[in-house]
């Protein structure tokens, strides 16, 4: 009887379609036979809902949070919480119930605010020869992760490779040398390679990424770690490096873990004049770094440091709600929307324009955020499990705000069955592929395909797998707990356009906008692909909430084991 009434409805929908004069256009054809396909599975009332997602809606969350008056949306800054009551507002508009600590939107995340002081000083001393002194910001950008006012490091420099530790790969940068109390030297990124097993081959793993390497610096007892930056391997240039490591950078509240008084990248040419200082050959140090052979290399060379640190503690709020599920059973269940709402502030140091808007990374996100928050609270039909919808803090701290989360779920993680996580959707039109990375890993992805042909979608796997995007998004903090987690977004062939031009539109913003000031609301953007990715996750998040069973990672996968352990 339901699937007779669903028919109904579809052919219903359709008939009102034709009458209204949409069959003559080719555009509104191939989004009505998207859409007929996704009413298989989904209830009328669900379809009737996500059908009222649009881009104009989208628009005005984008335009309002992007706007000077909010400031950047700091992390503990006054913009920051402006657009945090915003969406706490939104969510209490859409009949949505708090889900964030004592019964209110708000989860309080623990912070504490590290700037660094004008006072701090950063030298290399070799053995021989005169120290050099450092640029902040030009040559070097440093934090004290210890959240002290004050610490002294003067220590020896050990190059140390690409600083990874990776028994599945039978790889050991370490080799076991103590490196307590000295400053580790590595490279970005890991050891090149095209074998899918071997690092997955050009896709960026953890291991590659900077958390990783201050992390694991930090858990062999190194007072200190520097990175090279070097853009090519990196995937993005210094000044981004600069942007993001300038000013007040926020840190969760310590708990007892090791943390580094020195937290630090160099520019290129400044670690080519170091291992020229140390009478060594940087070519061939990255060169001998590739190999499963190398050691550790000592440098006749010290850091000294003077670390000076405005420290802050403060708290700032993830914003949360959660509209119950319909099953007596399987309430007690979820499945998750992420998105962060946090940019870069204002830079009152910088000349000129120094707010960072942050239009597109991730007011869009948020956009698209609330648009499905509105769609699913408005649905006549409700799902099976209960959906909850988290915009998180300190995203562009490190993901702090959903490591947070990670760690205190308002629903235990073990119960949560998805999480899909919106960031960065660029305003450029309509798609005709999405980039869904990660959802392979997981045992959804055959619904994930259903889903995109029925949207008249190519999935198109990551543009680009060496920047390691998997683990720069705050879906990586809820895969590490073991939830089965991935970002949706638009890949690179929109409507009327070739794919060289989405590639070119990637790579502009990038370079010119990516933590810029430029990132900023304009008119002339074109939401239909964040609408798009909106309805396509709408129905992604439906379907989750119904299967008969919470869905997992596939077997092997590196967060199988949290998984299992959550469970």
């Amino acid at each position: 009887m339901m699937r007779k009434s669903l028919v109904f409805f579809t052919v219903a929908l359709l008939a009102s379609l034709v009458s209204a004069g949409l069959s003559a256009d080719p555009a509104s054809s191939e989004r009505r036979n998207a859409v007929m396909a996704a009413a298989i599975r989904l209830p009328a009332g669900a379809f009737a809902a996500m059908e009222t997602i649009i881009p104009d809606h989208i628009r005005q969350h984008v335009r309002f949070l992007s706007h000077d008056l909010l400031e950047g949306r700091g992390t503990g800054q006054r913009g920051g919480d402006i657009a945090a009551e915003y969406l706490a507002t939104q969510f209490a508009l859409y009949g949505l119930k708090p889900a964030g600590d004592n019964g209110n939107y708000m989860q309080k995340v623990p912070l504490v605010g590290i700037t660094p002081s004008p006072e701090t000083r950063f030298w290399f001393v070799p053995s021989q020869g005169s120290a050099v002194e450092l640029k902040p910001l030009d040559d070097y950008v440093a934090y004290d992760e210890t959240q002290q006012s004050q610490s002294d490091v003067d220590a020896d420099i050990i190059f140390v490779g690409y600083g990874i530790e990776a028994p599945e790969y039978n790889w050991d940068d370490y080799k076991g040398t103590d490196v307590k109390g000295k400053v580790l030297l590595m490279l970005v990124n890991e050891p090149p390679s095209d074998d899918p097993k071997f690092f997955k081959g050009p896709a960026l793993t953890y291991y590659g990424r900077w958390t990783y390497k201050y992390e694991e610096a930090a858990r062999k007892g190194a007072v200190g770690a520097i990175l090279i930056h070097k853009t090519d391997m990196a995937s993005y240039g210094w000044e981004v490096v600069r942007n993001s490591n300038s000013g007040e950078k926020s840190f969760l509240k310590l708990e007892g873990q090791p943390e580094l008084k020195v937290a630090s990248w160099i520019q290129y040419g400044v670690a080519e004049k170091l291992a020229k200082a140390a009478r060594m050959d940087l070519n061939k140090m990255m060169t001998d770094a590739r190999s499963r052979d190398f050691k550790p290399v000592e440098l006749p060379i010290k850091l000294k440091a003077h670390m000076v640190s405005k420290v802050r503690p403060f708290e700032s709020n993830n914003v949360i709600a959660m509209l119950p599920g319909s099953d007596r059973k399987l309430k007690h269940e979820a499945v998750m929307y992420t998105a962060h709402y946090d940019h870069l502030g204002i830079r009152p140091d910088m000349p000129g324009d120094n707010i960072y808007n942050g239009a597109e990374d991730n007011a869009t996100g948020c956009g698209i955020l609330l648009e499905i928050a509105r769609a699913y609270g408005q649905s006549v039909a409700k799902p099976r499990r209960s959906i909850i919808f988290a915009a998180v803090t300190a995203e562009e701290q490190g993901l702090l705000g959903s490591e947070y989360l990670g760690k205190h779920p308002p629903v235990p993680a073990g119960k949560i069955s998805l999480d899909l996580n919106y960031d960065d959707v660029k305003p450029l039109g309509a798609p005709e592929d999405v980039e869904v990375s990660g959802a392979e890993r997981t045992n959804f992805y055959p619904l994930v395909q259903a889903t995109a042909r029925e949207f008249r979608l190519t999935i198109r796997p990551d543009a680009r797998p060496e920047a390691g995007h998997y683990y720069r998004s705050d879906h990586f903090s809820l895969a590490r707990v073991g939830i089965p987690s991935f970002s949706v977004n638009e890949g690179m062939k929109f409507k009327g356009h070739s794919e060289a031009w989405g590639l070119e539109q990637d790579r502009e913003y990038t370079t010119k906008h990516y933590h810029q000031p430029s990132d900023e609301y304009r008119p002339d953007m074109d939401f239909t692909g964040d609408s798009a990715m909106a309805r396509f996750g709408f129905a992604l998040g439906w379907e989750a909430a119904g299967l008969p069973k919470l869905i997992q990672w596939q077997k092997g996968d590196e967060f199988e084991a949290a998984r299992n352990k959550s469970e």
